[in-house]
């Protein structure tokens, strides 16, 4: 994970130096005048080397210290504190949906093999994956916020203060970000129920007269949950991914909001700080599947032999 994370900060920090416009002018704001202009990017450290400015930011960033935003001129740290919440909700939520839709539809999926539901699914799964997360969630809001006025377009409001509103607000969001991965964890486990379905243990199970939702539970699911397991921990990443782009369209004041403005604004500590957070949270799930395997296969074993 080190070396993987080492690598993240080395190329977010060198796209951002590639990337045209330069962060000064937008920090000093109408002022061009070059001894101000200079002072400032002296002020910021952009005077120095390149190999400099990302050991000084490195060595920061490892102590928790993400230096303070171009735009606002706050610190780094309290900025994206500020914002995760709206996002967790919202990554969390859309989790929740992809992996408990998934495997309720994906198992009568399996059950109900080449029938009408079956059908139906895959032809769902086709669907979803194949439409972008952008169109997923204009058309939500075409459909629900403007000809049925169910729910509203966008915007957000805290669960602390209208959990009613709250949850109104966060469904449409958490539907577009959560569709094409509930597709994929649907076929996921319809193929990996279909499979386990085949193996001799299964009808050896069947012959001796277990009923058929104890066989699906108490057999099936745990051997066929080993390669979902490693699809949901890789949709975490792609949730966070996803994000970026749902809460542009629904105005979410989460994460995504923040890196898209701070990208246009050439707001390099705030990208930087976003980008080494996903990192880490993407590494840290991958890591949690891992030890998720030990406890589904009871042949895995991460103990030293002898």
């Amino acid at each position: 994970m080190i070396p993987v994370a080492l690598l993240v900060t080395i190329i977010a920090f060198g796209l951002l130096r590639l990337a045209p416009g330069d962060p000064v002018t937008i920090y000093v704001g109408e002022d061009r005048d070059p001894q101000l202009i200079e002072q400032t990017r002296k002020s910021l450290g952009l005077d120095q080397p390149l190999p400099v400015q990302y050991v000084a930011w490195l060595t920061h960033a490892i102590s928790g210290d993400f230096g303070r935003s171009i735009r606002t001129h706050e610190e780094v740290g309290p900025i994206i504190l500020q914002r995760l919440p709206a996002t967790l909700e919202l990554t969390v939520t859309a989790l929740l949906f992809s992996v408990t839709v998934g495997l309720v539809v994906g198992t009568l999926s399996a059950l109900k093999h080449n029938s009408a539901i079956d059908l139906l699914t895959t032809s769902f799964t086709i669907g979803a994956v194949s439409l972008p997360n952008f169109f997923v969630g204009l058309m939500l809001i075409l459909f629900f916020a403007l000809v049925l006025r169910l729910l509203p377009p966008g915007g957000y409001t805290a669960a602390i203060s209208d959990p009613g509103e709250n949850l109104r607000r966060l469904i449409l969001p958490a539907l577009t970000l959560s569709l094409a991965t509930m597709a994929v964890n649907m076929r996921q486990v319809r193929s990996s129920l279909l499979d386990v379905f085949g193996q001799d243990y299964m009808r050896t199970a069947e012959a001796k007269g277990l009923n058929r939702s104890a066989l699906v539970i108490r057999h099936a699911m745990k051997n066929g949950l080993i390669p979902v397991v490693t699809v949901i921990g890789l949709q975490i990443g792609a949730l966070i991914e996803g994000a970026i782009i749902t809460e542009q369209i629904f105005f979410w004041p989460g994460i995504g909001k923040l890196v898209v403005d701070s990208i246009g604004g050439r707001d390099y500590p705030v990208v930087q700080a976003v980008v080494l957070i996903s990192a880490l949270s993407f590494m840290c799930s991958t890591l949690l599947v891992d030890i998720v395997y030990g406890w589904l296969d009871p042949r895995i074993s991460y103990s030293k032999a002898g």
